[in-house]
């Protein structure tokens, strides 16, 4: 048997799994080389829609505007670019070659040979949300080190024998099970999971004989899953919230609504006026010095003012979001900026950025409101 292909047949069709490494150019040249030796009826990719899309059109797709991916609810697999993209930056200059180059290579090949192109992969969205939903409040912690520590400080060196150990393995899973160390909850969405839906549409995929590319990371995993059913819909559903901050966070606005009832039935019009022009003043003055302390932009910084006392009252929003996407619409950042955070040069880098420009926009409005929420509530209680 030839190294990193697997032959199986299973229901009298002949599966081809070919494992590749995702920075190894004879990887690519395998998956190549294969597709047309073997003229399979199918080929299977370990891609999804989004990242078939981001891939294939990646022009176009460093061209959008990070609104229009907010607007059309693409923030997770935003979010997976970046996990990616620092991972790469790990690994340095150390090494040469296009990461993602065999999956490019299987939708050419294919396409140049007529034959029918299968995504196997489940929704980067599902993935990261399902991950997302399952981890507790002190792994998201981590994940959002991990993150800072990835995109904002040097990375260690990275040896020969590292190097090596990844031209032969899937990246893409040496960076989950890196990840798994520190995250062990996650690791069951990022791998397991994925092995379990891959064999799944592996099985699904019609034709007599088809070629399977993959991550070598995934293939000890699919070739065991290829012997169970698994309802797909059951991998593919997003978990219920059970965070219970969303009905604390709903104390906040009745408490505010108790304390003007209180004000208005016991001291009148006059001390009402007093209450609400306070809590504006407080609220929205500590959003908007948010904003300034982030450099934004003079009409950002009057939003984040307007919007901080009205989204105090309601926590689906906040004032953050709405000073973000202001700054968003004024400066109009593409994901080419973001794309750019490896290459910061320090903490100022953050402000010169127009990518992190709007997440220190964001954080520091929902801070400065946060805060004066804390401080505003006892001081109308004074007021009484």
């Amino acid at each position: 048997m030839q190294k990193n292909i697997d032959r199986i047949t299973l229901n009298k069709k002949e599966i081809i799994l070919v494992g590749t490494a995702h920075i190894s150019k004879k990887s690519a040249d395998l998956v190549k080389t294969t597709i047309e030796t073997e003229k399979p009826d199918t080929v299977c990719v370990e891609l999804c829609k989004s990242r078939y899309a981001a891939m294939t059109k990646k022009k176009k797709w460093n061209d959008t505007k990070i609104t229009d991916l907010i607007k059309d609810k693409k923030a997770y697999l935003f979010l997976s670019n970046l996990l990616l993209a620092n991972f790469e930056k790990k690994m340095g200059e150390n090494v040469k070659v296009q990461p993602g180059s065999e999956m490019i290579e299987a939708i050419k090949t294919a396409k140049k040979n007529k034959i029918k192109i299968s995504l196997v992969d489940r929704d980067i969205q599902i993935t990261l949300k399902r991950a997302w939903k399952m981890m507790g409040l002190e792994e998201k912690f981590k994940l959002m080190f991990i993150l800072f520590e990835g995109m904002f400080f040097e990375n260690e060196k990275i040896d020969e024998k590292q190097i090596e150990k990844l031209k032969k393995e899937d990246m893409l899973s040496e960076m989950l099970k890196e990840l798994g160390q520190y995250i062990p909850n996650i690791k069951k969405v990022l791998i397991n999971e994925r092995d379990t839906y891959l064999a799944q549409k592996i099985k699904d995929t019609k034709g007599k004989k088809i070629i399977v590319v993959v991550g070598a990371g995934h293939v000890p995993g699919i070739k065991k899953n290829l012997k169970k059913t698994t309802d797909l819909k059951t991998l593919e559903a997003i978990p219920k919230n059970k965070n219970i901050t969303k009905y604390i966070g709903w104390s906040i606005p009745l408490i505010f609504t108790a304390l003007i009832i209180y004000g208005f039935m016991g001291h009148g019009t006059e001390v009402t006026l007093n209450m609400l022009y306070k809590w504006m003043i407080i609220n929205g003055s500590l959003s908007a010095i948010g904003a300034l302390f982030a450099l934004a932009h003079p009409i950002t910084i009057i939003v984040a003012f307007f919007a901080a006392p009205l989204t105090s009252l309601n926590p689906m929003l906040a004032s953050g979001w709405f000073a973000g996407l202001s700054e968003a619409k004024i400066k109009e950042p593409r994901v080419k900026d973001f794309e750019s955070l490896s290459t910061l040069g320090g903490i100022t880098g953050f402000w010169k950025n127009r990518v992190t420009r709007i997440l220190l926009i964001v954080v520091f409005s929902n801070m400065g409101s946060t805060i004066g929420t804390f401080i505003a509530l006892p001081y109308l209680a004074s007021l009484l």
